[in-house]
């Protein structure tokens, strides 16, 4: 990814207040997160002045860790929309990197919509950033759902909102994405070896979504793929990168993937959790669907940007 050249960093509201005359404001809420502390650090050093919404009784090392990407920590009650308001006051964009279930995706971002709005915001980025869940059928991803029971609450906004979708994070391939067994040697798949998969490193993703924050005017959804593979390619890298003779191994169709992920929610019907096991196998079966695809893609949209392989991440594993 290309890095911006012009950095601006801000410690304090009297700095804030300086700069912003000559620089545009961002507020970002999720800063103390892995996705947003990226997106925090890529608006900085595009010379934005950025405002990082904290809650109240958030932590001095949270505060420092913020702060040391160079934006400005501002504490706001996310139950309150007048807090929220006063922190995004003076905001061209608010971009959120919220993550969770129901309360956080849908109810707290709702909120930070809606002072957004109060605070005269022109522009909202909500936190999004998965495969296209606005072409994959309601009721068979979870944490898709979420995301498109805001967005039906959003388009119903004055404010001019923008999705960005981004298929699966790269980062986690060969990690918390298990289809790569390297202890096996292969490459699980689903149904077909040649199905192009999308993934995106959280660091493109970063730094698309800064340049996406500091435009006047975006559509209303952006869709990126860093690189799209198949299981088959995928072998094939890995083949190169270690020197051993790796494989694609199917592990069933589609529809029995349906079967195992109903399996799993019977076992862990109450969880919690933004990611339970059965979720995971929900976006793969979106991704071997072909259902969650990302395109067209709109890469070409910042020329200086330059999108990570998934040869590269497969690099870093050996």
């Amino acid at each position: 990814m290309a890095v911006c050249q012009r950095i601006v960093k801000t410690t304090s509201f009297r700095t804030e207040r300086i700069v912003m005359e000559r620089q545009p404001m961002i507020a970002v809420a999720g800063a103390s997160g892995d996705l947003g502390g990226r997106i925090t650090k890529a608006l900085v050093s595009c010379g934005a002045v950025v405002r990082a919404l904290v809650r109240p009784d958030s932590s001095p090392k949270t505060i420092a860790q913020i702060e040391s990407l160079g934006a400005v920590a501002v504490k706001a009650d996310p139950a309150q929309i007048d807090e929220l308001a006063e922190a995004c006051s003076g905001a061209s964009c608010v971009v959120s990197a919220l993550n969770g279930l129901h309360e956080v995706i849908v109810e707290r971002q709702s909120k930070l919509l809606q002072a957004a709005m109060q605070a005269g915001v022109q522009r909202f980025i909500s936190s999004d950033y998965s495969e296209d869940f606005t072409r994959t059928a309601p009721g068979g991803n979870r944490n898709l759902d979420l995301r498109r029971e805001f967005m039906q609450l959003a388009d119903r906004s004055p404010i001019k909102v923008t999705s960005i979708l981004n298929g699966a994070f790269m980062d986690m391939l060969g990690a918390d994405m298990p289809i790569i067994q390297r202890r096996w040697k292969r490459v699980l798949y689903w149904q077909d070896p040649d199905q192009l998969l999308d993934f995106t490193t959280k660091e493109d993703v970063a730094g698309f979504t800064a340049r996406a924050a500091l435009e006047n005017d975006t559509p209303r959804i952006l869709r990126i793929a860093g690189d799209s593979v198949s299981a088959r390619q995928i072998a094939d890298m890995l083949s190169e990168s270690s020197r051993q003779h790796y494989r694609p191994l199917k592990v069933g169709g589609v529809r029995s993937l349906g079967w195992l992920i109903n399996l799993a929610k019977l076992l862990t019907p109450t969880s919690q959790e933004p990611f339970p096991v059965w979720q995971g196998m929900q976006y793969m079966r979106d991704m071997f669907s072909g259902d969650g695809k990302i395109d067209p893609v709109d890469n070409k949209r910042y020329a200086d940007l330059r999108w990570t392989k998934v040869a590269e991440q497969i690099q870093r594993l050996f």
